[in-house]
């Protein structure tokens, strides 16, 4: 009889410590799936010609948070680069003597780095224009 109660005992223990374990492995993928979460951000990216002229696109990204801004523009757009400017969005270029180029902005302000240097931040809305550079 004792063994059968010490057996007894032993399974509910055994039975209470693997519904404790599956318990803090439901709470840790939880928060592993809010720490994913977290890790993305929104950011707004606008295409544009002509100093805001004629607008292309506007399309909201989510993206890793600590995303560089060039990466963004190559997963999400045909573009164009050499040595970090991006010469080509969606096929539009300068002709051969055309004195236009890329610029962008950052939240209403030119940008200070190049696109393969600016780290995205929640909620930049980010403008590539196609003007003139005369």
């Amino acid at each position: 009889m004792k063994k059968k109660i010490h057996a007894l005992f032993i399974s509910l223990l055994a039975a209470a410590l693997l519904a404790g374990c599956q318990s803090e492995g439901g709470q840790e993928e939880e928060g592993s799936q809010e720490a994913d979460q977290e890790q993305e951000i929104t950011i707004e990216v606008e295409i544009s010609e002509n100093e805001g002229e004629e607008v292309i696109s506007t399309e909201e990204h989510s993206v890793e948070e600590g995303s560089v801004l060039m990466d963004v523009m190559e997963d999400n757009y045909e573009i164009e680069e050499e040595e970090g400017f991006i010469n080509s969005i969606e096929g539009i270029r300068a002709e051969d003597g055309e004195e236009k180029a890329w610029m962008y902005s950052i939240n209403g302000e030119d940008a200070s780095v190049g696109a393969n240097d600016y780290e995205v931040e929640e909620g930049d809305e980010i403008n590539f224009d196609f003007q003139s550079w005369e």
